[in-house]
């Protein structure tokens, strides 16, 4: 079934954050609502529109979002991730969510995926009313990252930085790393599987750009969202690709373990392959039933 996607634009200190709104045919009452941002450097018009319509189908509403200073939301300077705005931009539309009369306050589910997979664990650790938490191929924790960056590209990336933090100071635009490119390249993903991985998950026309502000080298290595999944009070289900070469499949099951009410799939597919062909069936499908039976048991039925 195709779904009506409704343009939103949501303040947020001043800034707007640019979302889809979509709403389940049908519908008798407020519903449960999936609340959804991309991975890294990635905007909503990249492979996400199958995870919408799979779950609007079944019953659920879909705020999906890009960050600011990404894709269609304003703020400057432009390619800027950092780890505590994209957490608050997930606040802000998850308030907003709560704010609808269509959507029930009480069963607001988080969707992230790689990058994002940690944002919605963090946020789930600290705000107890959401309901569910789903954490596909999530980035869980920055030492492990570190340990398969090579060093030449480590070392350059610090340095690039340094350099970009000081200039951001100093009123100077950002200085810009690629973020995926071929194995040896200098370039945040430089794995086999990054390259072709964006070039297919990126839609024609999407807003996309290969560049991040090179500040976020000097974040992501002591970041750890997995210290914080104890914390979780509500399900959480950890989609785990097992060939994946962006964000180590054995620290995704140790975030699931870590979590009082986290679960976990395996799938025999590569970090992007969940996007497309029998990869994004068998994980949309798992979801589905994920939410089915902790979220809302009625809609399980008629998925």
């Amino acid at each position: 079934m195709s779904v009506n996607l409704e343009e939103l634009r949501i303040d947020c200190h001043g800034e707007t954050i640019a979302a889809w709104q979509a709403r389940p045919v049908d519908a008798n009452g407020p519903v449960p609502c999936v609340v959804m941002g991309h991975g890294f450097s990635a905007t909503r018009h990249d492979s996400l529109r199958p995870f919408i319509e799979a779950f609007a189908d079944a019953g659920y509403g879909v705020l999906c979002f890009d960050y600011r200073y990404f894709g269609d939301s304003s703020g400057e300077p432009r390619q800027l991730a950092d780890i505590a705005s994209q957490q608050d931009d997930y606040r802000t539309v998850i308030s907003y969510g709560r704010s609808l009369d269509w959507i029930d306050s009480e069963r607001i589910v988080l969707f992230g995926s790689s990058f994002s997979g940690g944002h919605v664990v963090e946020i789930a650790a600290e705000d107890h009313r959401i309901a569910a938490v789903i954490a596909q191929s999530p980035f869980t924790d920055g030492r492990l990252q570190l340990k398969s960056a090579k060093p030449l590209t480590l070392v350059r990336g610090i340095v690039d930085g340094v350099i970009d933090s000081v200039g951001a100071r100093l009123g100077r635009p950002p200085r810009m790393v690629r973020v995926a490119g071929p194995p040896g390249s200098y370039s945040l993903m430089n794995s086999p599987e990054a390259e072709p991985g964006f070039n297919r998950m990126v839609a024609d026309g999407s807003p996309w750009r290969n560049e991040v502000a090179a500040r976020i080298v000097l974040k992501t290595g002591s970041w750890r969202p997995i210290l914080r999944a104890p914390r979780i009070e509500c399900p959480l289900l950890v989609a785990i690709c097992d060939n994946d070469q962006t964000t180590p499949p054995e620290a995704a099951e140790r975030l699931a373990l870590a979590a009082p009410l986290g679960e976990f799939r395996h799938y025999p597919i590569g970090h992007f392959e969940l996007y497309w062909g029998e990869g994004f069936s068998a994980i949309v499908a798992d979801e589905i039933e994920f939410l089915g039976r902790t979220v809302a048991p009625g809609l399980a039925v008629d998925a």
